[in-house]
């Protein structure tokens, strides 16, 4: 007869199951209730509030002019990261370094470059000629060997190009420092007796287990890039948001140009996020662990789980097997 630790025998009247039901839940009923209703409302303005101007949506939305503002968002996206990602890798060598100047170099450009906002220094860069007329190259004290103009060197694509990838290399620093942190130093020294090469443990061994950690962060660094660009329509460059910007400044169409804008964003980090997760599940694939979720369902639907080895029926027997697996 089964007993329960510590009380009285239980008989099998008492544990019959036959009648039993899930607990319930009101307040989930009512949280999906007023999720509902918010919803339907929502659409139902979409549909019936002709100020949004789906019509005026549809005609810029694949314009020239949005168009070429998208691909600038993208340029600006792709170059400034690329700065910023391999400054931050310099910057987090030398923030781990041993060599108390280059460490304290780093740890102030991170210090600096993160404690002020991308929009003033956006400012400050493109006013750089206030501040240095010419940009001259010499020996300190003595007459310049090479001058110019500051304004003829600092453009708006350069100051963009420049605040946007300085800006992201003190944020990348970090992430790729972390990342390096997190490898266990015994993996380190386990190279080095086998003989690598401080270069060869850093790419064999460091780096593909630090990429797990430096992905996640990283793709969102991307994203957060791709948003910030539009920060560079106050330098009048002609990227996304600006060319929306000089759109409904003569149409005073504003939200239809807006959501020309808006869309256009949506579908970019939908991309960008789909990409980061293929390139998280390339560099997990030694863990164990399984996200199910909105992405897996974009790349193939979740996987099933792995079946239970049944228990063997009552009276029934097993052959004796052998650790190698061959029967007895």
């Amino acid at each position: 007869m089964p007993t329960l630790t510590g009380t009285s025998p239980v008989t099998e009247s008492q544990l019959d199951v036959s009648h039993a039901s899930r607990r319930k839940h009101p307040w989930r009923l009512v949280a999906v209730g007023v999720i509902a209703v918010l919803a339907a409302q929502l659409l139902q303005l979409f549909i019936t509030n002709e100020r949004f101007g789906w019509g005026t949506v549809a005609k810029y939305l694949f314009s020239d002019v949005i168009v070429s503002g998208l691909l600038m968002t993208l340029g600006l996206t792709v170059v400034a990261m690329l700065l910023g990602t391999v400054l931050g890798v310099l910057l987090a060598i030398c923030r781990i370094s041993k060599n108390p100047v280059l460490s304290g170099f780093a740890a102030g450009y991170i210090w600096f470059f993160r404690g002020t906002p991308l929009l003033v220094q956006l400012i400050f860069f493109y006013n750089l000629s206030a501040l240095v007329p010419a940009l001259s190259f010499g020996i300190p004290f003595a007459p310049p060997m090479w001058s110019m103009e500051t304004n003829s060197v600092v453009t708006p694509m350069l100051v963009a190009v420049l605040g946007l990838g300085l800006h992201e290399a003190a944020y990348m620093a970090e992430i790729v420092r972390g990342g390096l942190l997190s490898v266990d130093p015994g993996q380190r020294e386990a190279g080095y007796s086998v003989g690598m090469t401080n270069y060869r443990v850093m790419r064999r061994v460091i780096l593909p287990q630090a990429m797990r950690f430096i992905i996640p962060p990283t793709g969102n660094q991307v994203i957060s890039m791709l948003k910030a660009t539009s920060l560079v329509s106050v330098i009048a460059m002609a990227d996304l948001f600006y060319t929306a910007q000089s759109i409904y400044n003569r149409t005073f169409e504003t939200i239809p140009l807006l959501l020309v804008a808006v869309i256009w964003y949506l579908v970019l980090t939908t991309l960008l996020n789909i990409g980061q997760g293929f390139i998280e599940r390339h560099y997990s694939r030694s863990s164990k662990r399984d996200e199910p979720g909105f992405f897996q369902f974009l790349t193939g639907g979740l996987k099933r789980p792995a079946k239970r080895a049944s228990a063997p029926a009552a009276g029934s027997v097993q052959a004796p097997v052998k650790d190698n697996g061959e029967i007895l």
